[in-house]
C-alpha cells in the first residue's frame, strides 16, 4: 500500500488503527492543519464522519454520543485555539467518566514558541483532565515510528474506554505538504507491510477489566447484607453505558432493599420496575432534618391498625446503604444520607472517591453491576424487615399523588389564596408521561434535571435519561443531546432551559448537519429559576441585575434558522386558566411532534418565582403527608 506523502501515510495509520480499536465515528471540525487527518477519515469506508463547524459544540456531540454508547468518538480539530474549545467538554467527560479521545493537529515543533501565525503551547493542554496524553512525533515513514503509532493509539482508546474512563489526548503535529500531494521519495517502498498496514485485527487487542473483591471479602459482604434488616440500595448517575438494572434488580430481590433510583441511573424506568421496589419521589420527602426524627428508633418502620406502614407514625432510617454510581443528584437525598448514621458501602470501579458529604464508610473497589449480580447469588434472600420496604412505597405513592394534585393531602385552592398553579416540575411530568417506548431523554442541569428527579417517578418505559452531571454545567447541553442521539434509532427529546439553549443555539446546526431528530422542549422563564433556590433571592437589586439576567430573547426564530416545527405554550399564571389546561396543552404539543417527522420546538412560557413558590407548597404538602408535619420546611 503506498502513500503520496508521509503525512497521508501517518495519517491513514492512526485512523486505521482507531477502526481496527472499534471506532465507528468521528466528529471533525474544518480546518487547514488537521486536512491529513480528516481526509484520512474521510476516505476510511467503515468510518462515518460528523462535521461541526464549531469545535465546541463538536466536543460536546462527541461527549454525548460517547455517553449514550460507552465508546470513543474521536474529535478531529486543527491547531490554536480550535483545540482550546475542546477543554469544557474535556473537564466534563473527565468528571462523567466519559470516554473521549482529542486529536489536537499541530504546527511542527521549531515553529513552536517562534511567533508563527496559528501556534500555541498545545502540550498537555487539557492539564490533569486527561487519563493519557501524548505528544505524537512528527510523521516519519519507517517501520519503528509507525508501530509505534499504532501502538499508541491502540493504548489510547483502551485508556479511554478502560476501568476509569474518560478523555484521552494525542496532540498531531504535521508540516506541509497537508494534502495527499505526491512528494518524490517521501515513502519508501521497502516499509513493513505490517507496520504499513497494520495487523488482522489491532495492532494491539486491548482486553478490558476491571478489579472486584475477593471470594472472602464479597462473602462478608454478602453476610453483612444478609443480617441487616433495614437497607438501602442508592443508584446515582450511572457511568457509561449505565448500570445493569436487571443486577440491581436482583440485589433488590436477594436483600429485600428498595431502591432509591436516581434518573440518570438507568434503573428508575424500564420493565424491571413492575417487579422491584423502585423508589423516584425521595427529593420531595427527604432531608437531613428527616434523619433520627421518626419514634421507630431501632425498631421497624411502624404498623398502622391496617398492617400497612404508616410513614405519620415515625420515620426509620437505614442501617446499611450500599452506593452505586456517582453522587446522587438530589441534594437532600445526599444530606440525609449523612445524617443517618448507616454504614454506607460506596462502590467505585477505580476505586476512587465520589462521596463528597464525606459519611461513607466503606470503599468498595469494584464494577457495580457484576458486583450486584455476585451479591445477589449469596445473600440468601428475602431478610428485610418488609414495613421497611412498605415505608418507602407508600411515601412515594404519596408524593406522586400530591404531585398529580390528587388525595387528601394535595393543596389546593382552600390551602391558599389561588389554585396550585403551573410550575416547571409539570413539564417534565407531562414530558415523561407521553414519552414512545423506547425513548432517549436529554435533560439540562439547573432545575430541568432536579425538576426531572422530583416529579418523574419509576415508569415501565424503557427510557435512557442523560444529563452532563459531571461539572454540571449549562454549556454544550444541545450538542450532547443530539450526539446522543446519533447513536440511537431512539426517539430523542431534549428538555432545556432558556439559558442553556442560548449557550449552545449553535448546537442546532447538527440537525442537519449530522441528520439528528430531535424534540426539544424549551422551559423559558426568561433568565433561568435556580437561583430563586437559594438565600441571594432576598437581595434586590442584585438578584434580578446580576443573577436572574432577564434576556427577553425571542426563540422561535431559531425554528425557522434550522428547520424545527415550532409551537408555543405560555403556561404563567396570568396567562393560563389553570395548571390542568397548561399540561393539557403541553402535553397535546408534545404528541404531534413524537407522532410527526423530523425535529420540533416547543417552547414553554414560565414564571420561575411563580414555579419555585409552587415546588416550596408541593414540597410542605409531602413532608405533611410523610412525616406528619414534625420534620420541618427540610432543605432544597
Amino acid at each position: 500500500m503506498t502513500a503520496p506523502n508521509r503525512n497521508t501515510l501517518w495519517a491513514r495509520a492512526l485512523v486505521d488503527e482507531l477502526v481496527a480499536a472499534g471506532v465507528d465515528a468521528v466528529v471533525a471540525s474544518p480546518g487547514s492543519r488537521s486536512t491529513p487527518l480528516t481526509m484520512a477519515a474521510a476516505r476510511n469506508d467503515d468510518l462515518r464522519v460528523f462535521s461541526q463547524l464549531d469545535e465546541r459544540s463538536a466536543a460536546y456531540f462527541a461527549l454525548g454520543r460517547a455517553r449514550r454508547t460507552g465508546t470513543v468518538t474521536p474529535l478531529i480539530c486543527t491547531s490554536g485555539t480550535a483545540a482550546a474549545n475542546y477543554h469544557p467538554a474535556v473537564m466534563e467527560a473527565s468528571e462523567a467518566r466519559v470516554p473521549l479521545l482529542a486529536l489536537t493537529a499541530d504546527r511542527p515543533p521549531e515553529l513552536r514558541d517562534s511567533g508563527a501565525n496559528q501556534t500555541a503551547d498545545q502540550e498537555k493542554l487539557y492539564g490533569d483532565a486527561v487519563r493519557f496524553y501524548k505528544d505524537l512525533p512528527e510523521p516519519a515513514p519507517n517501520d519503528r515510528a509507525l508501530r509505534s503509532l499504532r501502538t499508541t493509539v491502540a493504548r489510547a482508546v483502551g485508556t479511554a474506554e478502560g476501568a476509569d474512563p474518560g478523555p484521552v489526548h494525542l496532540n498531531v503535529p504535521f508540516k506541509k505538504p497537508l494534502e495527499p500531494t505526491p512528494v518524490s521519495g517521501d515513502v519508501p517502498a521497502d516499509l513493513d507491510p505490517v507496520a504499513e498496514s497494520g495487523r488482522d485485527g489491532p495492532y494491539v487487542d486491548v482486553t478490558p477489566g476491571s478489579p472486584e473483591p475477593g471470594d472472602e471479602e464479597l462473602q462478608r459482604l454478602a453476610n453483612e447484607l444478609a443480617t441487616t434488616d433495614r437497607g438501602l440500595i442508592v443508584a446515582g448517575p450511572a457511568d457509561p453505558p449505565g448500570l445493569d438494572a436487571e443486577a440491581v434488580t436482583a440485589l433488590s430481590h436477594a436483600t429485600g432493599f428498595p431502591v432509591l433510583a436516581d434518573p440518570l441511573s438507568g434503573v428508575r424506568f424500564g420493565g424491571h420496575t413492575r417487579v422491584a421496589p423502585v423508589i423516584g419521589a425521595y427529593d420531595a420527602y427527604l432531608s437531613a432534618a428527616v434523619a433520627g426524627e421518626g419514634s421507630v428508633g431501632e425498631g421497624s418502620a411502624g404498623e398502622a391498625d391496617d398492617g400497612d406502614a404508616n410513614p405519620a407514625a415515625g420515620w426509620a432510617d437505614p442501617e446499611l446503604v450500599v452506593r452505586l454510581g456517582a453522587s446522587p443528584t438530589s441534594k437532600r437525598l445526599r444530606k440525609y444520607l449523612a445524617e443517618t448514621g448507616a454504614e454506607q458501602y460506596q462502590v467505585d470501579p477505580a476505586g476512587r472517591w465520589r462521596e463528597a458529604e464525606f459519611a461513607a464508610t466503606d470503599l468498595v473497589v469494584a464494577e457495580p453491576s457484576r458486583l450486584c449480580a455476585r451479591l445477589s447469588r449469596l445473600v440468601p434472600g428475602g431478610g428485610s424487615d418488609p414495613d421497611w420496604r412498605a415505608q418507602w412505597e407508600d411515601a412515594d405513592r404519596a408524593a406522586r399523588e400530591i404531585h398529580d394534585r390528587e388525595g387528601d393531602d394535595a393543596p389546593t385552592a382552600s390551602d391558599g389564596d389561588e389554585p396550585v398553579p403551573f410550575h416547571e416540575g409539570d413539564a417534565l411530568r407531562a414530558v415523561a408521561d407521553a414519552l414512545p417506548d423506547p425513548a432517549t431523554l436529554f435533560v439540562s442541569n439547573s432545575m430541568p434535571v432536579r425538576d426531572l428527579d422530583r416529579f418523574v417517578g419509576p415508569t415501565t418505559t424503557s427510557v435512557t435519561a442523560l444529563g452532563n452531571r459531571g461539572v454540571s454545567g449549562i454549556d454544550g447541553i444541545v450538542s450532547s443531546a443530539l450526539g446522543a442521539g446519533s447513536a440511537t434509532t431512539d426517539d430523542l427529546t431534549l428538555v432545556v432551559g432558556d439559558l442553556a439553549l442560548y449557550h449552545d443555539s449553535n448546537g442546532l446546526l447538527a440537525v442537519e448537519r449530522c441528520d439528528a431528530d430531535v424534540t426539544v422542549v424549551l422551559i423559558n422563564n426568561d433568565g433561568g429559576g435556580i437561583f430563586h433556590a437559594l438565600p441571594i433571592e432576598s437581595f434586590e437589586p442584585e438578584f434580578t441585575e446580576a443573577f436572574k439576567t432577564p434576556h427577553g430573547v425571542a426563540f422561535e426564530p431559531l425554528s425557522d434558522l434550522h428547520g424545527l416545527e415550532y409551537a408555543r405554550i405560555d403556561a404563567r399564571p396570568d396567562a393560563a386558566e389553570s395548571a390542568a389546561d397548561a399540561l393539557g396543552d403541553l402535553a397535546d404539543a408534545y404528541a404531534r411532534a413524537r407522532d410527526a417527522d423530523g425535529s420540533h420546538l416547543i417552547e414553554v412560557r414560565t414564571d420561575a418565582e411563580s414555579s419555585h413558590r409552587t415546588r416550596e407548597r408541593l414540597e410542605a404538602a409531602v413532608e405533611r403527608a410523610v412525616h406528619g408535619g414534625s420534620v420541618g420546611d427540610g432543605g432544597a
